[in-house]
């Protein structure tokens, strides 16, 4: 079986961005340990026709082209970090291929938000694909595609891999500084927080993580030392998050700094020690578990990682701060047993973990009727 995937490349394109470009990447590595998949390339749907500085497509062993290049070349495409030509699509499955749109951001902020907030959006055309593939943290949604989209919905595992993180964290040790939590000083009583979240969706924005760290620091001024809110420099004029910024005690005592777009390593070595964080029905994020790699404490409501770092309800940003408080209090002591709870997670999602290769073998099978070799079977009834 010949797959490809879909990637989106774009000038000045860097692998820390999103997390989708990570995600293709991921699932592009486990589905190289499948035995009966004999190749997988990336099929740019962007303008660069190179991916990111950070990726080795040779040492990857991944293919890399256009679509209308590589329909003989392909038995399985995977829609997923870019929208592929429609026409295509239809004389690829024309000619016996199969197509499956892997569905990895929130699908109802997606459809919803450029209806109600904006002008532009993109829709494709619902019936491109023979199945939709969601991730759990999407499973609520599956209804919801199985109407969009006429065609089966199925869940499949969700994948991470430190591969990129490493490769950060060595370029800023090489730079001199150490990555990963460090316990503080008696100069230092609090953390410095960072908080991470894109602020361009509903479904991950700074306002509860804000409020969190208020509420912690109007409790106990010795729990925050810092509050660093990133990806704001977009919002600095808003007359709401001026007036949201503006009550809070941390803005008031000149303890909040307001930036943009940092990648994660390269922010948490110079100016952060834990990470408070929110999502809206989008509880799988690769930056949870980049914090989760560097032993920071993290704050999250994520129900997903509710064994790991310090976890809080819904919007219940009372539980939030106690929970952030409780961090001060006993992360040192029990940094050992959170790296513990941390691992366990790290091999639930691993590329390579014999589970998620099963369960991505199972649903290719699925998808061509359990015959790997389907499209060669029907080249030579054909011929």
């Amino acid at each position: 079986m010949r797959i490809g995937i879909s990637v989106l490349t774009h000038a000045g394109q860097n692998i820390w961005e999103n997390g989708m470009g990570q995600n293709v990447l991921f699932l592009a590595r486990l589905l190289q340990r499948i035995g009966f998949v004999e190749s997988v390339t990336l099929i740019d749907a962007g303008d660069q026709q190179a991916m990111p500085p950070q990726v080795d497509m040779a040492a990857m062993g991944l293919g890399f082209g256009r679509a209308r290049e590589l329909t003989g070349a392909l038995d399985v495409v995977i829609e997923m970090a870019g929208a592929l030509d429609v026409q295509w699509l239809s004389y690829f499955r024309a000619c016996g291929g199969r197509v499956v749109f892997h569905c990895v951001g929130q699908p109802f902020a997606a459809l919803a938000e450029p209806i109600v907030f904006t002008d532009k959006g993109h829709f494709s055309r619902p019936d491109r694909c023979d199945e939709v593939w969601l991730l759990p943290k999407d499973a609520a949604f599956a209804p919801m595609m199985r109407t969009i989209h006429r065609c089966p919905v199925h869940e499949v595992p969700y994948l991470w891999s430190p591969q990129f993180l490493a490769q950060r964290v060595a370029e800023v040790e090489a730079a001199g500084y150490p990555f990963g939590y460090r316990p503080r000083t008696a100069e230092q009583p609090g953390f410095r927080v960072a908080i991470f979240e894109p602020n361009i969706s509903v479904v991950k924005t700074c306002s509860v993580p804000m409020l969190i760290c208020d509420g912690a620091y109007r409790s106990d001024p010795s729990t925050v030392a810092s509050m660093q809110v990133l990806n704001t420099l977009h919002l600095k004029d808003h007359p709401t998050m001026l007036y949201l910024a503006n009550s809070l005690d941390l803005v008031r005592q000149h303890k909040a700094t307001f930036h943009g777009r940092n990648d994660f390593a390269g922010f948490m070595v110079q100016f952060a020690d834990a990470v408070v964080s929110h999502q809206w029905q989008n509880d799988q994020n690769y930056g949870y578990l980049d914090a989760l790699y560097g032993n920071y404490p993290l704050v999250h409501n994520s129900p997903w990682l509710r064994d790991a770092g310090y976890y809080y309800p819904d919007f219940d940003i009372a539980a939030g701060a106690e929970q952030l408080r409780e961090a001060v209090r006993s992360h040192d002591r029990q940094l050992d047993d959170y790296r513990a709870r941390a691992q366990r997670v790290f091999q639930s999602v691993d590329p390579f973990s014999p589970a998620n290769i099963e369960g991505y073998a199972q649903r290719l099978l699925h998808l061509v009727g359990g015959n790997a070799d389907f499209r060669a079977d029907a080249a030579r009834a054909a011929a």
